[in-house]
């Protein structure tokens, strides 16, 4: 499956995506804008189980990012369950050579329509941590509001910080 726009398109990962999406995702100031479960050194290993993961996925919620021909990243949904199952959380990241070239904010645009129109959710949320400004600003570019702010909640680098959450409702 392949969503795309004039500059930006999310398709399924090819196994050829391993060596530079390790080779990007390989970089601490990347990881410091993600959650831990993302390992960090990142290697081709890593790479290749989680793009045998994304083959997995009935329906595709995890998508590589590419822009002008080259993988540029990653973006994803993860659905919620029981009394949250219309709701799904996003998440992205690219490549640093990627950054200011509003790529992220349109592939938030593009999955964002994907999950209200084929998997019929109601609402998308992130949770950003306090000193990603760049992110908070991509959201509030597609539309998203600043819900709340989850005072003190992570812990990133030994470093306790301000959760700030964003969402978007269907239409």
């Amino acid at each position: 499956m392949e969503l795309k726009d004039h500059k930006v398109i999310l398709r399924a990962f090819k196994n050829t995506d391993a060596i530079i999406l390790a080779e990007l995702c390989n970089n601490k100031k990347i990881w410091d804008n993600l959650r831990d479960y993302i390992p960090y050194p990142y290697t081709e290993s890593n790479a290749r189980d989680f793009i045998e993961y994304c083959h997995s996925e009935q329906p595709q919620v995890t998508f590589a990012i590419e822009y002008n021909g080259e993988f540029a990243g990653s973006i994803g949904l993860i659905r919620q369950s029981d009394v949250y199952k219309l709701t799904a959380e996003i998440g992205y990241w690219l490549g640093e050579t990627f950054w200011g070239k509003g790529i992220a904010t349109n592939s938030v645009n593009l999955l964002t329509e994907y999950g209200f129109t084929e998997l019929r959710l109601v609402r998308i949320y992130s949770g950003v941590f306090d000193f990603n400004k760049p992110s908070q600003r991509v959201l509030e570019k597609a539309g998203f509001k600043l819900e709340c702010i989850f005072e003190k909640s992570v812990i990133k680098n030994d470093k306790i910080c301000d959760e700030y959450r964003y969402g978007l409702i269907k239409k």
